[in-house]
C-alpha cells in the first residue's frame, strides 16, 4: 500500500510507537511518506536515519515561538491547547500539495496533536474523485489521562494544565472519536473512555504497542547488578515525575529500612528539579541519568525493573522493554489494565507502597525467582507485543477502511 503518516513529532526511539510502526510498515513492502515536524539538529539527523530506510520524509521546523503562538491562539478559543500545539502552516500546505499529487491508500495521523491535520486533510479530500480513508491514531485517551491527573498528579503544574484544559479536551475528544473513518487507542481502557464520551464514532481498535524483540533483547555479556532497581522513561512528563516522587517517597524507604545498600536508577530524558532533587537528598542511593545514549544498559544490568504508575493511560512501554530483557518487572496495578491476559505470569502487581517494597525484597532475596520471572517476561512480549504481528493488524485496518 501507498501510505502517508501524519505525525506531529519525529519518530525516535523515545516516541516508540510512530517510530516502529512507520519502520516495520516499510520492512513489509508498503510505501511510506512521512509527514513531520522536526524541533532540533539531532531529530533532523534521525529523519535522515528514516530516509534511508526508503521512508520519503515531508518535514518543517516547530520554533519555540510558533508554538507559543499557538497556545495563545488556542487560550481564548474553545480549542483544547493539545489539539493547537503542533500546528504548523508551512506543514499544512506541504500536505495539500502532497495530496493533489499523489494517490494514496490511506492516511494515518497520530495523536490529538495531529488532529488538526487530520481534519484539514480530511477537507481537502471530501471532493475528490478518490476519497482517501483516514486513520485516526489517538493512541490514548487523553481525556482519561487528565481525569486521573487532576486528582492523583503530585505536580502543581499537571495539577493546573489537567484542570484547565480537562472540560475542553473532553468535548473535543469526543467530537474527533466521530470525524474519521477508523479510531486507533492501545488500550482497551482507553477505548471505553473514547466510546464514553462520543456517543456517536468511528469504528474504535485496540492496536496495542510492540517492542522490538531484536533491539530489546537479553545481553549475554551483561552482568546483573543485584542490588540495583531502574524506573525508565521520558522524566519531563507529568505521570512519570508523580511515579518517581512516589517511588523514592514512599516505596523506597520501605526497602532501604532492610536493604540500605540497594541503588535506584531513574533513566530518562529531561528530568524536572523535583526529580533530579531525589537523587541530591539520596546521593549515595538514587542516580538521576537525565537522556542516555542507549537504555538498554541500565535494563540488562538491573536485577528489577520497577514502574510505580500512579495513573496513566495506554500502555507503559517501560514494562515491555523490561519484559523484553528480562528483566523482572514489578509494577503498579495500573499499568496491567493495558496488558494481555497471561501478564499474570510475568509481572508481580502491588496495590500500595507496602506491596510493592514487599514484591522489591523478594525478588532480591531470590536469583532464581528473578530468573524465572524475567524469562517468563520475554515469552510474554513474545507472544503479545512483537511489531511484526502489530503492522500485518494494521495493514487489515487500511484494508477495511479503503472498502
Amino acid at each position: 500500500m501507498n501510505l502517508l503518516f501524519v505525525i506531529p513529532y519525529v519518530p525516535t526511539l523515545i516516541r516508540v510507537r510512530p517510530y516502529n510502526l512507520v519502520r516495520f510498515l516499510a520492512r513489509h513492502g508498503h510505501r511510506l511518506t512521512l509527514a513531520t515536524l522536526w524541533e532540533t539538529n539531532e531529530e533532523r539527523r534521525a529523519l535522515a536515519e528514516l530516509e534511508s530506510l526508503g521512508i520519503e520524509i515531508v518535514a518543517a521546523p516547530l520554533t519555540r515561538n510558533r508554538k507559543l503562538l499557538n497556545l495563545a491562539t488556542a487560550l481564548p478559543s474553545t480549542q483544547p491547547l493539545q489539539a493547537n500545539f503542533c500546528w504548523q502552516p508551512a506543514l499544512a500546505t506541504k500536505l495539500e500539495v502532497l495530496i493533489l499529487v499523489r494517490d494514496f491508500d490511506a492516511i494515518h495521523v497520530e495523536h490529538l496533536r495531529g488532529s488538526r491535520y487530520a481534519l484539514q486533510l480530511k477537507r481537502k479530500t471530501q471532493d475528490a474523485r478518490r476519497r482517501t480513508p483516514i486513520v485516526w491514531d489517538s493512541v490514548d485517551s487523553i481525556t482519561h489521562l487528565f481525569e486521573q491527573a487532576a486528582r492523583r498528579s503530585q505536580s502543581l503544574k499537571g495539577k493546573l494544565m489537567t484542570a484547565f484544559e480537562l472540560p475542553r479536551t473532553r468535548r473535543h475528544e469526543g467530537w474527533l472519536a466521530a470525524q474519521f473513518d477508523h479510531v486507533l487507542v492501545t488500550s482497551p481502557t482507553d477505548r471505553a473512555a473514547l466510546e464514553a464520551i462520543s456517543p456517536r464514532h468511528a469504528p474504535i481498535t485496540v492496536l496495542p504497542n510492540g517492542v522490538d524483540l531484536h533491539y530489546f533483547a537479553p545481553c549475554e555479556g551483561a552482568t546483573r547488578e543485584s542490588d540495583a532497581l531502574v524506573f525508565s522513561g521520558k522524566m519531563s512528563y507529568h505521570a512519570n515525575i508523580t511515579a518517581a516522587l512516589h517511588l523514592v517517597n514512599d516505596i523506597m524507604p520501605r526497602v532501604w529500612a532492610q536493604k540500605p545498600q540497594v541503588r535506584l536508577w531513574i533513566v530518562g530524558k529531561d528530568p524536572p528539579d523535583e526529580v533530579c532533587a531525589l537523587e541530591a537528598r539520596h546521593p549515595e542511593q538514587v542516580k538521576v541519568t537525565g537522556a542516555v545514549p542507549d537504555m538498554r544498559a541500565y535494563l540488562q544490568c538491573a536485577a528489577v525493573a520497577v514502574v510505580p504508575v500512579v495513573y496513566g493511560a495506554g500502555i507503559q512501554n517501560k514494562v515491555l522493554e523490561a519484559m523484553a530483557c528480562a528483566t523482572p518487572v514489578v509494577t503498579s496495578a495500573q499499568t496491567v489494565t493495558s496488558l494481555q491476559p497471561g501478564y499474570e505470569s510475568a509481572a508481580l502487581v502491588a496495590g500500595d507502597a507496602e506491596a510493592f517494597a514487599h514484591h522489591v525484597l523478594r525478588l532480591l532475596d531470590d536469583p532464581s525467582l528473578r530468573a524465572q520471572l524475567g524469562a517468563a517476561g520475554r515469552r510474554y512480549v513474545e507472544m503479545h507485543h512483537d511489531w511484526n504481528v502489530i503492522v500485518d493488524r494494521l495493514a487489515k485496518i487500511y484494508e477495511e477502511a479503503m472498502h
